[in-house]
């Protein structure tokens, strides 16, 4: 669906999507101090072009923080590149999963793999490693810890398949629930917050990551030369023979059967996920922690009994994207979301359905949480808005004047 006939669809969300849009160009205003240090530019530009969501949120957290989780993000995703490329031997890519922490200190260290902004990351990775230089030398300990142990963890199912739940909870793990687990140690190095439980800032990644791996099902079974597989057998094995089987329309109930089983194991981790962002204090990394949880809770609504999935994206509206990060301000907001986001996938459950019975437990659960805060009625549902009369015509204008402002405002 294109972006004004979602905008026709749902007027409501013209307003926070151009306010969005206004935000962005003034955050990259606000980041542009960092021109004249090349390093610094190369990883805010880069930065931009290789976060789906994380941009935005990472360049409004307070000036201390936001230099080190920046380069924290773009270390994680060139890990990730190097794990992605599947051109490469397995043979090629372990060692340099392994090592990859050390090349921080080497400001001429490169590996080319990768394509496009991941590419150019990887091609001039020595910017990266010129900013970890600047950075706290505690802030440098976390990143240096949290890349080895990912590191390691990637190499090791590089060389194994994900068979069973307990290696899909471990891979995640690996892939996920340590960038969690680093995160709340930056919050707690910089005076902040109060260091939170492992278990439950691990949830918060492993919960993302699930979420990512559900979504990605396609891309990564067509990829080439070599499909990737992070579904558990121990899951889609019940259901086909062979995890690319899903593609195909004869086993599309099949399909949407095993979806909804891999949904109901990523809302194990939900409630370790409001207990986290609860706990948080400061408004900024408050709003960085809750904005993605909130959009990804959203995300895994959609894909629950959605057969799409298998043929291809599925996202969030971008207007929907927009009010979240519009007015996402307190734990009522995210109650109040997480709570709309279940009754919508709770909607869906065909009773037929062989995990029925666990998804409606864990959707109950966590709407009792949410009722139990007793913050329900602090704020407005943009979910389930009501809707109100809009003058279409007026609205088209409206949009385009905003479009032209934004457009003027760029730099010759």
């Amino acid at each position: 669906m294109g972006l004004m006939q979602e905008i026709l669809m749902h007027p409501d969300e013209l307003y926070p999507l151009v306010k969005l849009m206004l935000m962005a160009k003034r955050v990259e205003k606000k980041t542009s101090v960092w021109l004249s240090q090349p390093h610094w530019a190369f990883c805010y530009a880069t930065l931009r072009k290789v976060s789906r969501s994380f941009a935005l949120v990472i360049q409004q957290l307070p000036s201390d923080l936001r230099n080190v989780v920046c380069v924290y993000y773009l270390v994680l995703r060139a890990l990730d590149t190097v794990e992605d490329d599947t051109s490469l031997a397995i043979e090629v890519r372990v060692p340099i999963l392994r090592n990859f922490y050390c090349n921080f200190y080497d400001p001429q260290w490169h590996f080319s793999c990768g394509t496009k902004a991941f590419k150019a990351l990887m091609d001039q990775f020595h910017h990266v490693s010129t900013a970890f230089l600047e950075l706290d030398s505690n802030y440098q300990e976390v990143i240096k810890d949290i890349t080895k142990r990912m590191g390691e963890g990637m190499a090791k199912f590089l060389c194994k398949e994900v068979e069973t739940i307990d290696d899909y909870n471990e891979y995640s793990f690996y892939a996920s629930g340590l960038c969690g687990l680093g995160l709340s140690k930056f919050f707690y190095v910089s005076g902040r917050e109060d260091l939170a439980p492992e278990s439950i800032s691990i949830s918060m990644g492993l919960f993302l990551q699930k979420i990512s791996i559900i979504r990605d099902y396609l891309e990564d079974i067509n990829d080439v030369p070599k499909c990737r597989m992070f579904w558990p057998r121990q899951i889609w094995s019940k259901y086909v023979n062979k995890l690319e089987d899903f593609k195909y329309e004869e086993n599309s109930v099949k399909a949407v059967q095993c979806l909804n089983e891999m949904v109901t194991n990523a809302l194990l981790y939900v409630e370790d996920c409001l207990t986290s962002m609860s706990s948080l204090r400061d408004p900024a990394i408050f709003q960085f922690c809750a904005i993605p949880q909130i959009i990804n809770m959203g995300n895994l609504s959609m894909y629950y009994n959605n057969v799409e999935i298998f043929k291809g994206v599925v996202e969030m509206r971008r207007g929907l994207s927009a009010k979240i990060i519009d007015q996402t301000r307190t734990m009522a907001d995210v109650y109040g979301a997480f709570y709309d986001f279940c009754c919508i996938m709770e909607s869906k459950v065909d009773r037929d359905d062989p995990n029925a019975t666990s998804t409606l437990k864990r959707l109950e659960a966590v709407l009792k949480t949410c009722r139990d805060s007793g913050t329900l009625n602090q704020r407005k549902s943009y979910t389930f808005s009501h809707q109100t009369s809009y003058n279409i015509p007026v609205l088209i204008l409206f949009f385009f004047i905003m479009m032209a402002i934004l457009l003027s405002t760029k730099k010759p």
